[in-house]
């Protein structure tokens, strides 16, 4: 399927009442093992990539990661979708530049946030990726529940100027409340991505209120990073450990083919 193709399909995916729940990994081996449980579309976190480098989240300290990343899991059998922060700069003609190479490496979707900055700056960014390459699915979240206030006029002024600068959805993680998301729904033209939250609306319910889309965000990572503080506690003091477990063959065979030549047998 051509690049053009994917984005269309990735796209088609945002059915408010039936939405994409979109999970996110970190590595090439999370993503895979996503991906071969049936979810169509794969995200990655900002979080998890800065974590796993040692860097801080949300700093533009991870551009060179997350292109790798990108790079590794954009030419698999599903669509990706990366989480680019702000864009790693401010300049719109240099966020446009990284929506492209993220393009060139099969990336379909870039995920672009305001950090309760300027709204004008991320619709100017907004507006210079999907000049550079329209077919990129830019989903603009704003910050205004997640780090702010939740002031819903805010949210909305926010909101109605990604969409007219040409976003393709918008995102507003850190809002839970059943008749906010509602109402975000019926004023809105684009389709309206919901972060999900263990103490929030089920995914059956998000659905009902007319959600597009349900991001896992940060949360499959935090999750795997306290089962294996889970699994320590239980071996330290004598238990095997509970949950679920995949085999070192299971694993294995997550991997990517790759010439018998530069393959080295491992125990790990």
């Amino acid at each position: 399927m051509t690049a053009d193709l994917r984005g269309t399909s990735f796209a088609a995916l945002h059915r408010p009442g039936e939405p994409l729940l979109l999970p996110n990994a970190w590595d090439h081996a999370s993503a895979a093992a996503l991906a071969a449980r049936g979810f169509p579309a794969i995200a990655t976190s900002s979080l998890a990539v800065a974590a796993g480098a040692g860097l801080p989240d949300g700093a533009a300290a991870t551009r060179e990661h997350t292109v790798r990343l990108a790079l590794a899991l954009g030419s698999e059998p599903y669509h990706l979708s990366v989480d680019a922060e702000g864009g790693f700069g401010d300049d719109p003609e240099e966020v446009a530049g990284l929506a492209a190479e993220l393009w060139a490496v099969g990336a379909v979707g870039v995920n672009l946030e305001d950090g309760l900055g300027a709204s004008e700056l991320l619709a100017a960014k907004i507006h210079a990726v999907k000049a550079a390459v329209p077919g990129m699915f830019v989903n603009a979240r704003t910050d205004t529940y997640w780090s702010g206030d939740g002031d819903e006029k805010d949210t909305l002024r926010r909101l109605d100027a990604y969409q007219r600068a040409g976003a393709d959805g918008v995102f507003v993680p850190g809002l839970t409340d059943p008749a906010r998301i509602a109402g975000l729904v019926r004023c809105l033209g684009v389709p309206l991505n919901i972060l999900h939250s263990p103490a929030g609306p089920t995914v059956p319910r998000l659905a009902e209120l007319g959600v597009a889309r349900i991001s896992l965000g940060s949360l499959l990572y935090r999750r795997a990073l306290g089962a294996a503080l889970d699994a320590m506690t239980d071996i330290a003091a004598g238990r095997a450990p509970g949950g679920t477990t995949p085999s070192y063959d299971e694993v294995r065979a997550l991997e990517r083919s790759v010439p018998a030549s530069s393959s080295a047998n491992s125990t790990g």
